[in-house]
């Protein structure tokens, strides 16, 4: 079967690299995540990806302390998964790259973004880490601007969730989930897709958004080939 999309950008949650526990790596979930992730490189896919730091350290609730501080400590978060996901992938034979926002040379590339494009068109998989090395900017947000940068098709969105409701389906369980959904929607409703930041990114950029659950990991299979799932958000 042919690829609906060729070069991805793929946002991990934190929290779906952490399994039951909730906290911290549950290495046999990242491994399951990172075959599906080899499966779409092996079809050709061009993947790129952003990973959250929520399974260890989120800054929007550290309390009382600095802000910033708070969101330098939540990037480093993504660098430890970064790693986890660069090594799952490399147990599995993938070749693969880490690229940070914040330099770390001892650990990982600097982010370039020619130097990323190169590494997509070789076939490797790029993991960017360190979101985008600002404070008071969201891994979402880091996820529209690297899509922009690279060029990618869309962005696939793996969260908790299969898709985008009108409301928390955790607290109602009347809750409706959209197929389909604008931007401008997505604003206008505030809708929890992404934080606006984001969600603008993406629509001044035009670059489309599939949301879906992460909890069958062959799901991003599904979504590189264009299978019916989740809730695609565009313009």
């Amino acid at each position: 079967m042919s690829l609906k999309y060729h070069r991805i950008l793929l946002k991990l949650s934190g929290e779906a690299l952490a399994g039951e526990s909730k906290f911290g790596l549950d290495y046999g979930v990242v491994t399951n995540i990172c075959k599906s992730i080899k499966e779409c490189a092996d079809l050709g896919a061009q993947m790129a990806i952003v990973v959250g730091g929520g399974n260890f350290w989120r800054g929007r609730s550290s309390g009382q302390m600095d802000r910033t501080r708070a969101d330098h400590m939540g990037m480093l978060a993504t660098v430890i998964n970064a790693l986890a996901l660069a090594d799952a992938l490399e147990a599995l034979g993938v070749d693969v790259r880490v690229q940070t926002a914040i330099a770390m040379q001892a650990i990982a590339e600097p982010y370039i973004r020619n130097r990323a494009v190169r590494h997509l068109e070789k076939g490797r998989v790029v993991i960017f880490g360190c979101g985008t090395g600002n404070p008071f900017f969201s891994t979402d947000t880091a996820s529209s601007l690297r899509a922009a940068e690279i060029d990618a098709d869309i962005i696939l969105k793996a969260t908790m969730v299969d898709g985008v409701y009108d409301s928390d389906p955790n607290k109602n369980k009347d809750a409706v989930r959209y197929d389909e959904l604008t931007f401008k929607e997505v604003l206008n409703q505030e809708l929890a897709v992404m934080d606006s930041t984001a969600a603008s990114m993406c629509k001044d950029n035009d670059i489309p958004l599939l949301v879906f659950s992460i909890d069958d990991p062959q799901n991003i299979v599904k979504a590189v080939k264009g299978e019916d799932l989740g809730t695609i958000v565009k313009e």
